[in-house]
């Protein structure tokens, strides 16, 4: 079957699994789910699958939501109510509705499952493509369509190639000399191989491509089965790769990376302040300034980012650093730092190796050291943050490798 670009963008669903706690990232899941956290200043982590479905052409989407969804529902009408009904796009937040039985979602395979009329022949859907919300990287999905289409693949999974020596805390995709999956395992202790590669394995990167009539046909004969179709990794691949069906391995492909193709899954408070210090490196392993790959996301009606100097020691200045619209850094000094929308630097502050999130006042004479604040925080004169860690953890959360996490609208006593 010969690949048709626009065919396959008139007739893929995309369903894109934004309901996830989030509990490895509380605080700043306390309220909110983990695909609406704000990332890189301005951004929410679901804004990268957006904008990648965005840059790609696809334009019919559903996100999967279920914990405290208010904060993401907000965001994608805000950001991404840009989609013209008229012309058979959409984007639509779809809650758990308990529609086949009396259960919350149970997994990424159920709650597909239970919302598998979305994707029926009513709704010209030929195609399946199933992302995560909580997943930062650049990926133009035609490829993957494509590769999906021109191999006849039931099922296509997007990989990403990593040293074997780092591959066990994943989900490896073991395959033959052409791709082709002959296991799935989840955390092996012995990761298999890439054939054309030793040394590096196959980590399933959660990006999934069926064809719409054999995913449903796989919910009818495993429920027919009695099997659980609760999971993606658990359950539905390993039945497809027992039942000798075409599950192919797809080779992730950046468009901005030839080399060591960027992908981060935000599991932790660590590797999620990890994956922000990214953006601030000279040359960034992932480049937001990509005009041939714009990143969307909500653009707050805010005047231009502003330092203000005064005399001697009070000279406003950020280095390294990225400064959202809105924030001024009055007489202070922030470095390699991500700050973001409206907040207020005052004199004297010392800032590093931090991100700071909206609408944030740090006081005078503050000083902050590798730390993460929540939006909406009030930190009074003279406040440190970073700098003890015996007082740190008896206020806030503080990480293993000693990152400071305070919660969104805490206000703090002088």
């Amino acid at each position: 079957m010969p690949f048709a670009g626009t065919s396959v963008v008139r007739e893929t669903i995309v369903m894109i699994l934004s309901g996830g706690q989030g509990e490895r990232l509380f605080p700043l899941t306390k309220l909110r789910s983990k695909p609406s956290v704000p990332f890189g200043g301005k951004y929410r982590i679901i804004d990268f699958a957006l904008s990648n479905c965005l840059n790609s052409g696809l334009r019919r989407i559903y996100v999967l939501t279920q914990y405290k969804s208010d904060s993401l529902n907000q965001h994608l009408l805000e950001a991404w109510s840009i989609f013209n009904p008229e012309l058979g796009e959409f984007i639509y937040s779809i809650p758990p509705q308990r529609k086949l039985n009396n259960d919350w979602y149970l997994g990424t395979a159920n709650a597909i499952y239970q919302n598998k009329n979305l994707f029926s022949k009513d709704h010209k859907a030929r195609w399946v493509l199933i992302l995560s919300g909580d997943h930062i990287y650049k990926m133009d999905y035609l490829r993957l369509m494509q590769s999906h289409v021109e191999s006849k693949a039931d099922l296509s999974i997007s990989c990403i190639e990593i040293p074997k020596s780092d591959a066990s805390g994943f989900g490896i995709v073991g395959v033959d000399k052409n791709y082709r999956v002959n296991s799935f395992i989840e955390k092996p202790e012995d990761p298999p191989e890439i054939p054309n590669k030793p040394g590096f394995s196959f980590v399933n990167m959660g990006i999934y491509v069926f064809s719409a009539k054999v995913l449903r046909k796989i919910f009818i004969e495993m429920e027919e089965k009695k099997l659980k179709p609760h999971d993606f990794g658990l359950d539905i691949i390993p039945y497809m790769v027992k039942s000798n069906m075409n599950v192919y391995a797809f080779k992730f492909e950046d468009p901005n990376k030839e080399v060591n193709p960027y992908w981060r899954d935000i599991g932790t408070l660590d590797g999620y302040f990890d994956s922000n210090m990214d953006l601030i490196k000279i040359t960034p392993d992932f480049n937001l300034y990509d005009s041939a790959w714009p990143m969307r996301t909500h653009q707050y009606q805010f005047p231009p980012a502003k330092s203000v100097s005064h005399e001697g020691e009070r000279v406003g200045r950020s280095l390294n650093s990225l400064i959202c619209d809105g924030s001024i850094v009055s007489g202070g000094l922030v470095e390699r730092s991500i700050i973001g929308p409206n907040v207020k630097i005052n004199s004297f502050a010392y800032i590093t190796d931090s991100i700071i999130m909206n609408n944030c006042n740090i006081g005078r004479h503050v000083r902050i050291k590798r730390a993460i604040i929540d939006k909406n925080v009030v930190i009074p004169k003279g406040y440190e943050i970073g700098f003890d860690p015996v007082r740190d953890k008896e206020k806030f959360t503080v990480t293993e490798s000693g990152i400071v996490v305070i919660a969104k609208n805490t206000v703090l006593e002088e």
